[in-house]
């Protein structure tokens, strides 16, 4: 029973689309009907509102980090709390994706992700984020920064912690990830897709 509330619970923190609901409020288009129609922060942030994009990325980062530190604090049940935070940890980011209060059209979970690995072990979380950076700022294509860190967070916590809990829900989130880009990577193999500062329609 208490892991079910667990996953319930995440699930449905998960599914609150800061997107959707920062553009409400600053009276701004619904994210999921312009760009890449992704109600994410790079989404948002075509509307030229800066503002609107950086508290959308940091609600969405924000609730994954919530879900994660919720379980530990108190929802102690019959598994491990390592077991009961990676759980909540992969349904939080589900969650974000197919999000039950905006019809199932959510984003695509990296700021969500990165908030859960913050959760999980803050060193596992600002590696990510590191070499989101890094690919970024070099390779100057978010989408790629994004997978690439992605796979790259069962890597680092394989290191710290071997065959754990936490490696097992990296590991789901990074294929949730990509799944979810199935678009930017197809545009990638076909040289479309836009880089960081370019004006997409």
């Amino acid at each position: 029973m208490a892991i079910a509330a667990v996953l319930l619970l995440a699930y449905l923190i998960g599914s609150v689309s800061f997107a959707v609901v920062v553009s409400r409020a600053m009276k701004l288009p619904d994210p999921r009907t312009y760009g890449s129609n992704n109600p994410g922060a790079t989404n948002v942030l075509r509307t030229g509102r800066k503002a609107a994009a950086a508290l959308t990325l940091i609600g969405d980062c924000a609730k994954g980090w919530f879900a994660v530190f919720l379980t530990e604090r108190y929802f102690a049940g019959a598994l491990p709390p390592v077991a009961e935070m990676s759980l909540a940890a992969v349904a939080v980011v589900i969650g974000h994706m197919y999000p039950v209060f905006h019809r199932f059209q959510g984003g695509k979970g990296v700021a969500t992700a990165l908030g859960v690995l913050l959760g999980l072990n803050l060193w596992i979380g600002l590696g990510a984020a590191a070499t989101w950076a890094a690919i970024a700022f070099f390779l100057r294509i978010s989408s790629l920064a994004a997978m690439i860190a992605a796979v790259s967070a069962p890597v680092y916590c394989v290191m710290l912690y071997g065959l754990h809990p936490f490696s097992l829900a990296c590991g789901v989130i990074a294929v949730l990830l990509l799944w979810r880009h199935q678009s930017n990577i197809r545009n990638l193999l076909a040289g479309a897709e836009p880089r960081i500062g370019a004006k997409r329609a």
